[in-house]
């Protein structure tokens, strides 16, 4: 089950987060959750005020950074190609005379705005909006003296699931995509 995503390149793109007052019950609380969710211990960490590098447990996959920009961008690069070739091939049949009067250009046109398209999305892909609300939660209890419960889930079951156990256990919950 630890794979690495096919888009990302990383082993964990969903992330879950809750905030507890006191380090004893988000201790008791990840405890509970690598039992009854089968986690590794990996999976599920304890961030609080006092850990020098809180970064590593939010975000633990330093190297997956990188791989996600080249992951991401490879892929949707391409991506972006093959669609802008049948967007060339539909404007061809369709027999637009911009493309028929002057087809190799046009194709190197049309392709390679396809390609740039697929490398801006491979650029969102990469800056991961979706962690912003997660890593902006878990900093502000932190600086408010209170603890998280972070959880790298390695697919959605795992991410709902989690989810789930933590409002369950008087967190609010807060996850990526």
């Amino acid at each position: 089950m630890n794979t690495l995503s096919a888009l990302t390149g990383e082993r964990s793109d969903s992330k879950v987060a809750a905030v507890f007052e006191r380090e004893s019950t988000a201790r008791a609380v990840a405890h509970r959750l690598r039992e009854r969710l089968r986690l590794q211990p990996s999976q599920v960490q304890v961030v609080t005020p006092g850990d020098r590098h809180p970064g590593r447990k939010l975000e633990p996959e330093g190297q997956g950074i990188f791989r996600t920009i080249i992951v991401a961008h490879y892929k949707l690069g391409l991506a972006g190609l093959a669609v802008g070739a049948v967007v060339y091939a539909a404007m061809y049949v369709i027999g637009l005379d911009a493309v028929t009067q002057s087809p190799r250009l046009a194709g190197a046109v049309v392709i390679a705005y396809g390609g740039v398209f697929g490398l801006m999305a491979g650029g969102l892909v990469s800056l991961r909006p979706d962690h912003d609300p997660y890593i902006g939660k878990v900093q502000g209890a932190l600086e408010a003296g209170r603890c998280a419960v972070v959880v790298h889930a390695f697919d959605s079951g795992q991410r709902d699931r989690a989810v789930e156990e933590l409002a369950g256990q008087g967190g609010e919950p807060v996850r990526t995509l």
